[in-house]
């Protein structure tokens, strides 16, 4: 059970200080810190994940790509999990939704929580479903959805993005 609205909406944190809502992405950089806070009322953050890769996915229950990524994401991360692969998933629904989130949620092999709206501070305004950040072993943005034309995961895309990263060790 939920203790509070505020128990399935993600807590961002800012970076060393900096404006908490800059989107000063720059791939090989240093990646915002991100906290979520799951449908259980668990708080997991990227600056607790250094030494593992990390995928920040931003999605939504109406949205079509979305639900055809999802499946492919959470196969992936359940593969690659021993090999230190975490994921976190941003819901960018609103929370008299939840009970589809929760639905989706149960199929999936990582956290989920509510964004809560629209804006994820240090990484902007989440305009475009889905998006994806990709943060290596170091804390390092390594992947920057906005960049991407096509920012749906796909199996080659995953390969070529994320697998090198899980290889790297150090």
């Amino acid at each position: 059970m939920l203790k509070g609205s505020a128990a399935a909406l993600i807590a961002w944190d800012a970076l060393r200080g900096s404006s908490a809502w800059a989107n000063d992405l720059r791939v090989g950089a240093r990646a915002p810190t991100a906290s979520l806070v799951t449908l259980d009322g668990e708080r997991v953050s990227t600056a607790d994940l250094l030494g593992h890769v990390v995928i920040l996915t931003f999605w939504a229950t109406w949205c079509t790509p979305c639900r055809d990524e999802l499946p492919l994401l959470s196969k992936y991360a359940t593969e690659h999990a021993a090999a230190g692969l975490r994921v976190l998933g941003f819901s960018l629904d609103t929370p008299d939704h939840l009970q589809e989130v929760r639905q989706v949620a149960q199929s999936l092999h990582f956290p989920v929580g509510l964004l809560g709206n629209s804006s994820a501070p240090g990484y902007g305004r989440i305009w475009r479903l889905p998006v994806n950040f990709t943060i290596d072993r170091a804390g390092l943005l390594v992947d920057d959805g906005w960049k991407d034309k096509k920012p749906v995961w796909t199996p080659d895309r995953l390969e070529k993005v994320v697998t090198p990263l899980l290889q790297a060790r150090g």
